[in-house]
């Protein structure tokens, strides 16, 4: 079930309660790493907009967020009566539970080039481990799993609502997650077939040979780029945060929500900004990989490893204080076709390469191969989406 060392000589209540240490740990990284991250967004946002800030509760303002959560907790918790009861009180735990468990198979430490063979691990109580939750062999398309479900989370809190609003909300919930998921899916295929494996673990060893070897850079740059802009939309961020729009939606899939199940969702989102950060970093950075300068060779992979995500979130601020609002039909084309027919191309690229690599073919076998490819997908996009257009207008036409 897992690469982890401590399960190579058999299970014992020893592993048992070091994985417990391990689950408790990266829990209460999360909720501590959420709260400073609305407060980092709240206080960077206001800098880009000339504003101030939180600044009264504690020392610039980094009690705030700990204060909302108090004042969540004793809020008033609402249902509306035309809800459905068990779905409206599960949504709020699908989305958070989801971007917990995508952080579980996600390295944060761990020396990765080490003359005495210990690839990617530490030492907690005696015992050799690596420093993630989890390390399942299917690591990556658990990740994707997750990404999927956590969708769930808002679908069926739009849907079980019992109002119109938050019902659009999650209709376009589904629709933008159908669009990007496809994407941000084949952009992780590339970096599968580089590193060979799907396990999170060996993804990151074959990035720590350095700089030249991070995915980042042997794929091209385009999948990480097709990543990024998909993962965006993933997460309901600007300039794609359409199912919360509060403009048309009132407040989006989350409309009827209060107390407690409201924070949820606000932890959720959050979360997902921060997991999401650190599949990136681990996808086409390295992960913790990096060099160790002097002593505590301990520390400095954490320390890479969480400076790398700290750049991703200042992006994700970044493009909320920039970006203005896409409207929903240039949400689906940027999807549809742009997106997915660039990285249909770059992953037929890649694997093109790859094969080369493996069975010496000559160099133009590889440019006629992808050209031919190329011309291929595009074709058959652009009939599939001409022909989705005349049926829309069709559609207007009868109506």
């Amino acid at each position: 079930m897992t690469g982890d060392p401590i399960f190579q000589d058999g299970v014992d209540w020893g592993d048992v309660a070091l994985m417990g240490f391990k689950v408790l740990l990266a829990f209460v990284f999360l909720l501590v790493a959420t709260m400073f991250m609305v407060w980092f967004e709240r206080k960077v946002n206001a800098d880009m907009t000339n504003r101030i800030g939180p600044n009264v509760a504690g020392p610039w303002g980094l009690l705030q967020t700990l204060a909302d959560g108090i004042k969540f907790f004793f809020k008033e918790d609402l249902r509306p009566a035309n809800s459905d009861p068990l779905v409206f009180r599960l949504a709020p735990y699908i989305a958070a539970v989801t971007a917990f468990l995508s952080f579980a198979v996600v390295p944060v430490g761990g020396v990765f080039r080490d003359t005495a063979g210990r690839t990617g691990t530490v030492t907690l109580f005696g015992k050799e481990t690596y420093l993630q939750v989890a390390d399942p062999p299917m690591g990556v398309l658990f990740l994707l799993a997750m990404s999927s479900v956590a969708v769930y989370g808002i679908m069926l809190a739009g849907w079980s609502s019992g109002s119109k609003y938050p019902l659009i909300g999650s209709v376009r919930a589904s629709a933008q997650a159908i669009s990007y998921e496809a994407a941000l899916g084949m952009a992780v295929v590339v970096v599968v077939i580089l590193a060979g494996s799907l396990s999170t673990h060996d993804i990151v060893a074959g990035q720590s040979g350095g700089l030249r070897t991070w995915f980042l850079v042997s794929s091209g740059f385009v999948p990480f780029i097709v990543f990024l802009i998909a993962a965006t939309a993933e997460l309901n961020r600007p300039p794609f945060d359409l199912v919360e729009a509060e403009q048309e939606l009132v407040g989006g899939f989350h409309t009827e929500y209060s107390s407690i199940r409201f924070a949820l969702f606000f932890l959720a989102e959050f979360m997902n900004v921060i997991t999401m950060s650190a599949i990136m970093v681990t996808l086409f950075f390295g992960g913790p990989a990096g060099p160790i300068f002097f002593g505590l060779e301990w520390l400095w992979p954490s320390l890479w490893f969480f400076g790398k995500v700290l750049v991703f979130l200042f992006i994700f601020v970044w493009f909320r204080a920039t970006l203005p609002r896409l409207r929903y039909d240039q949400l689906m084309h940027l999807g549809w076709k742009l997106l997915i027919p660039l990285i249909l191309v770059w992953l037929l690229f890649i694997s093109l390469k790859e094969l080369r690599a493996t069975n010496d073919w000559p160099w133009y076998s590889l440019v006629i191969a992808t050209v031919v490819g190329a011309g291929l997908i595009t074709t058959l996009m652009s009939a599939a989406l001409r022909a989705g257009d005349r049926a829309y207008e069709r559609e207007l036409e009868d109506s």
